[in-house]
């Protein structure tokens, strides 16, 4: 049994490595840089973008706030990627890493618009007056292709209890475990009757805590980073220097630094960048439907403002903390990698660094776990009806349960492999629909009133 999980996870991961290589990587980043350039770079909406954010929509169809759907995306979104991710980055591409991390971000605001505009022109209403949306909705009414939708809903519902479930439990109880000696068989009960009197409760329940949780947990990180930053202000300049220097030419190793080249930096900054953000996958856009919009364009502009906080801000300010942090002291952080360079590097702050962390994880984690279970009941819906929707539900927090206690190296694979196969019908109703994108952000944005009323 065990000698074929491990054929079976040898497999799964040799796939992942090509899927998740040069061919997806260009996909991915190629679809930023297209929906950038056919939109007209919709990326200098962001600020209006974010004060829609803040208004609570009255008018228009759907089931929670245009920032209930923001939060619960980025509730979704802002997770592991956005700490350990980054020192992943840096640890394996050279600190040129984190400027095309960045560039995902600021890219990539175009492909999480294009989302969530197609993801309110196709939703759908139920018989009970739900919401119902994203790229498996997009597919099947606006290219006509129901089999790629179904193979996208089958691929989120596998991703969701993987990459949103299990894995984020697992991190939040070792995290536990190994920082405070808490059992994970406690951490597992808490989080899964937590779990459970939210996801219960539906979309709505979902938003409600979403939209408290994550500007608490958002402000804080970022509060605790600059926080680090300035304790470490006589490095900042040097260390976007290098930077912006890396990301553009082969460093050796030096400095606390491993070598890197173009390539490496590129590979790892795009990759993680992408897995932070999400924006591509057709993750997002499923909540994005739900949201009280007058018009798809509106909801459209605040849900590109998801992939500005999350890898524009967030993460950058979490690649300035490590880059700053490896070169006051080269020494004490050689080597490190992954979570262990990021505990390092905020350890260097006292009592600040380490409490920024630890509470950063566990909200962030958290939230994942809430926002993903949306995900995947759609997805699920999509494909079985409301028949699934409490069954699944009671999966869920078992599989929190679950996630918490076992080692889950194949789980961490498999999921990845599951949010490419995502990817792959997502960017191709993305790219075949890029012309109804154009034509609803004429009508609303460039030509017509924001403020116009989606039309029956």
């Amino acid at each position: 049994m065990e000698a074929a999980l491990n054929s079976i996870h040898s497999f799964i991961a040799s796939l992942n490595g090509y899927l998740w290589g040069p061919p997806m990587l260009i996909l991915l980043f190629g679809t930023h840089i297209f929906l950038t350039v056919r939109l007209r770079f919709i990326q200098r909406y962001t600020k209006l973008g974010i004060n829609l954010s803040m208004k609570n929509e009255k008018e228009g169809r759907g089931d929670v706030s245009q920032f209930g759907a923001l939060a619960t995306a980025m509730a979704a979104t802002i997770g592991t990627g956005n700490i350990v991710g980054v020192a992943a980055a840096v640890s394996m591409g050279g600190p040129g890493a984190v400027l095309w991390m960045w560039l995902t971000g600021v890219f990539g605001i175009a492909t999480k618009y294009t989302e969530a505009l197609l993801a309110v022109k196709y939703r759908v209403k139920t018989s009970d007056g739900t919401m119902l949306g994203g790229p498996m909705y997009a597919l099947e009414r606006g290219l006509g292709l129901k089999w790629l939708a179904v193979l996208f809903s089958v691929f989120t519902v596998l991703a969701s209890f993987g990459i949103g479930n299990m894995v984020q439990a697992n991190s939040i109880a070792g995290m536990l475990k190994d920082s405070f000696g808490v059992s994970v068989y406690f951490s597992g009960i808490v989080m899964s009757v937590i779990t459970a009197l939210v996801i219960l409760g539906g979309i709505k329940s979902i938003a409600a805590v979403c939209s408290k949780l994550v500007p608490f947990m958002a402000f804080f990180y970022v509060a605790g980073c600059f926080i680090i930053l300035c304790t470490n202000i006589a490095y900042i300049i040097p260390a976007i220097i290098l930077i912006v220097k890396s990301a553009f030419t082969a460093q050796a190793a030096a400095g606390g630094f491993v070598g890197s080249t173009i390539m490496s930096a590129a590979r790892f900054g795009v990759a993680r960048g992408l897995f932070s953000n999400e924006s591509g996958l057709g993750s997002a856009p499923i909540v994005a439907a739900a949201a009280q919009t007058k018009n798809p364009v509106r909801q459209a502009l605040v849900s590109a403002t998801g992939t500005f906080w999350d890898t524009v801000v967030i993460c950058a300010m979490t690649g300035l903390v490590i880059v700053t942090s490896i070169i006051k002291d080269p020494l004490g952080l050689a080597g490190l990698q992954g979570a262990k360079l990021t505990s390092a590097a905020f350890a260097e702050i006292p009592i600040v660094g380490p409490a920024v962390l630890t509470i950063g994880l566990l909200t962030f984690v958290f939230s994942t776990i809430l926002g993903w279970s949306y995900y995947g009941e759609r997805a699920l819906e999509y494909l079985c009806g409301k028949k699934a929707i409490i069954p699944y539900r009671v999966v869920w927090v078992a599989a929190v349960m679950a996630g918490s206690v076992v080692s889950m190296p194949l789980v961490w694979d498999f999921s990845d492999l599951m949010n490419a196969m995502m990817a792959i019908p997502n960017l191709i109703a993305l790219l075949l629909l890029s012309g109804t994108a154009v034509s609803e952000t004429r009508k609303y944005l460039w030509e017509g009133n924001i403020d116009d009323c989606e039309e029956a």
